[in-house]
Formats: structure tokens, C-alpha cells, sequence
């Protein structure tokens, strides 16, 4: 298969792109670092998509996200919002997946099954929401699940085997979790290597019938 992994880079996008280059897949890789594509910069991503090294991809990853940065931290109350780092989350979160729905689902396979996961967080369900705090990752993450929902009612129409789903890859020991570890239960930390080879399996076992959905690294419906 020829899979593309956008944020390839990352802990989890780096692990997948070595699992599916250890099964045979052509990888393309996408990141700031290859290939130049910013998830803030919409020309990038379009000029990504036009630069494809082969047309009919059957699997897109989008294994982006981001919680925290230089001057960003997760909001613990109201009267942390700000306007400048609300529009962040939403640039990276969901506006720039968004827009890398918009020019590499059209490039992916027109006939037989097609993959696209991408990657959101258990924090973006609003039924879950029992804790508060973290507006801006949570709200962004949240817009993110309808725009995989969404995104797949619009696929199912021309590509009726596709299969589109936001994915919860649970705690994983990358730069953007580490601040946030001392809380995670035991055994519930995981490596990348780890998180890629359980989403790659929860890809594998979903069906057209799951397009739309949102699940975890067990393959267990998370609800909206």
C-alpha cells in the first residue's frame, strides 16, 4: 500500500511511518521538518498535496496535535483564556487537518478500501468531559471529531469502501505529554512504537460501517 503520514516527525507520526514501512507500505512523509508543510500555512499544504511522489494513496495519517508550546500551556479556568492561544489550538487542531482533508482526500485511491485516520484525544469528547479545565485543546479537538465526521459522510458518497475515523491513541511518551505524566496510571504510559502498532491494528479491524467515528487504541467507541 501507499500510506502518507503528515507530522511525521512526531513521537507517533514517526513510529507509524516505520510500522508501515516495516510492512512494505511506500511511506511519504509530511512534516515541518520534510517536506515542508505547516499546518498554520495553507499554501504549504496545498503545495504538499500537488508535490505527492505518487497519485492513488490508499491510507492518509494525520498524526498531528498540539497541547502545549513556548507561551502555551493548557487552560485551567476561565480566566486563562486568551484570543492569541485559543486561535493557536484551532489553527493546529483543527483548522490545518481540516484543510489537509480538503486537498489529500481528493489524491487517495477512487476505488477499493482507503484509510484515513487522524489522530484527536479523549479529551475532545464533550459526553466525557467530567474534569474541565484544558478549553483550548478540548474545544479544538472536539471541532476536529466533526470534521471527521463530516469529512466521512462527504467520502462515503464516492468512495463507499473508505474507511475515516479519529483515533485516541491514549498517554504516550512524547514531548507533548511529558509535563502531564506524573498523573497517568501505571501501565498506562506507552511508547510510540507501542501506540502505532495498537492504532495500526485498530485501523485494520475497522470497516466502512465505522467511517465517522471516533475511537481508542483498544478499537472502543469513544463518544462525541
Amino acid at each position: 500500500m501507499d500510506t502518507i503520514v503528515i507530522g511525521a516527525s512526531g513521537g507517533i507520526g514517526a513510529a507509524l511511518s516505520r510500522l508501515y514501512e516495516e510492512r512494505g507500505d511506500r511511506v511519504h512523509r509530511l512534516s515541518r521538518s520534510a517536506g515542508g508543510m505547516d499546518l498554520a500555512d495553507p499554501a504549504s499544504i496545498a503545495a504538499a498535496a500537488d508535490a505527492l511522489p505518487f497519485p492513488g494513496a490508499e491510507r492518509l495519517v494525520i498524526a498531528t496535535g498540539l497541547l502545549h508550546e513556548d507561551g502555551m500551556s493548557p487552560e485551567r479556568s476561565l480566566r486563562d483564556l486568551d484570543q492569541q492561544r485559543l486561535e493557536r489550538a484551532f489553527q493546529v487542531n483543527a483548522i490545518g487537518p481540516a484543510m489537509v482533508l480538503r486537498h489529500f482526500v481528493p489524491r487517495l485511491a477512487r476505488s477499493g478500501r482507503v484509510e484515513v485516520a487522524v489522530l484527536s484525544a479523549r479529551v475532545g469528547s464533550i459526553a466525557d468531559n467530567r474534569l474541565g479545565g484544558w478549553y483550548g485543546y478540548r474545544a479544538s479537538k472536539a471541532a476536529l471529531n466533526q470534521l471527521v465526521r463530516t469529512a466521512a459522510i462527504e467520502v462515503a458518497r464516492s468512495r463507499p469502501e473508505a474507511v475515516l475515523v479519529a483515533l485516541h491513541p491514549g498517554t504516550v511518551d512524547t514531548a507533548m505529554s511529558r509535563p502531564f505524566q506524573a498523573t497517568v496510571a501505571q501501565g498506562r504510559l506507552f511508547t510510540p512504537s507501542r501506540a502505532a502498532e495498537a492504532l495500526a491494528g485498530v485501523l485494520d479491524r475497522l470497516t466502512p460501517a465505522d467511517s465517522g467515528g471516533f475511537f481508542d487504541w483498544q478499537s472502543k467507541a469513544i463518544p462525541f
